[in-house]
């Protein structure tokens, strides 16, 4: 009987503490599962951030230097922390800052277009410039590449393409024109860049159906109108509002160098102060909701959409207004 007793005393204390055991294992994979989920919610908040507008000090500098340095400080900035190729949480739930870079890369796209076919040429038969060339071959590779090779790493060679024709600028050794024709090419691929943009944006309420496009409208050449698919899902309504932002800061840049660049063209045309309006207008494009809500016509919410594409195209019609006045 003492013997039984004494066997049934030992299997209650390797219970209890096997009990004890599993309850502070569950406590240790709890407490590291907060760990992660805390360090994955300071990574977010590190990694979310948007570029602040700059000013580069114009000073007597070569003629094209301000205006590739801006370029310069725009993509070292973008890729110092390129994100829309993150495959790993946390960084990959980062889609606003995502979508924010990605329209500052269409935008550095289409000004670096101009700069290799147009500014560094003074004659369409000339030779290409071996950097700018270099520099958009560079930047059109795939922004979601993870490895073999990363966007970054492409990107990033790009910049030091850039920098390679900034140094050649300043040692006489590269060319850049500052000719009206240039400053219309550069002003025509924004306004085409602007144009998609805001029709992206303006999809955004929630209509339901076909609409007519805004593509065909207008034009001589087109016999039937094109009807499109208005209704936007609404996970893509944060995206295409940060895409828009991202485009419209490199513009926003890209105009003060060029207002600088192109200020003799400007003084002849008398069209500083379009220059200027169409600069302030493209700062209050940098505004951030706390969400992004997608209000109906007479809704006590707000469509923040419909409110970025107003200025975008109040800027864009500021850029057509500058066109004419240099076309004329």
């Amino acid at each position: 009987m003492q013997l039984l007793k004494q066997l049934f005393r030992r299997k209650d204390q390797s219970s209890e503490f096997g009990t004890t055991g599993g309850r502070w294992g569950l406590r240790v994979i709890l407490g590291l599962i907060v760990l992660v989920v805390l360090a994955g919610l300071v990574v977010m908040i590190l990694n979310y951030r948007f570029p602040r507008f700059f000013d580069l000090d114009a000073g007597h500098k070569k003629q094209g230097v301000l205006f590739t340095e801006t370029l310069i400080k725009i993509t070292e900035e973008m890729t110092s922390n390129w994100l829309p190729n993150d495959k790993v949480w946390p960084t990959i739930c980062l889609d606003n800052p995502q979508n924010f870079q990605l329209g500052q890369l269409e935008a550095v796209r289409y000004t670096v277009r101009v700069m290799r076919d147009k500014l560094s040429r003074l004659r369409t038969t000339d030779k290409i410039d071996p950097d700018t060339e270099a520099a958009f071959v560079f930047f059109s590779n795939d922004p979601f590449k993870w490895v073999l090779p990363s966007a970054e790493s492409k990107f990033k060679a790009g910049v030091r393409s850039l920098k390679s024709y900034n140094d050649r600028l300043l040692v006489d050794q590269a060319s850049f024109h500052p000719r009206a024709d240039n400053l219309i090419d550069l002003l025509d691929q924004y306004l085409s860049l602007l144009g998609g943009i805001n029709t992206r944006l303006s999809l955004a309420p929630k209509r339901h159906g076909q609409v007519l496009s805004q593509e065909t409208a207008g034009d001589a050449y087109t016999q039937g109108e094109k009807l499109i698919q208005a209704k936007v899902p609404w996970t893509q309504i944060d995206d295409n509002f940060y895409y828009a932002r991202g485009a419209a800061y490199v513009i926003r840049e890209m105009m003060l160098a060029a207002r600088q660049e192109f200020k003799h063209i400007l003084e002849v045309k008398k069209a500083h102060e379009l220059v200027d309006r169409i600069i302030l207008v493209l700062d209050d494009s940098q505004f951030e909701p706390l969400i992004v809500l997608n209000g109906d016509f007479g809704s006590v919410l707000a469509n923040h959409s419909l409110q970025l594409q107003s200025v975008l195209e109040d800027a864009r019609q500021k850029m057509g207004s500058l066109l004419s006045m240099l076309t004329s």
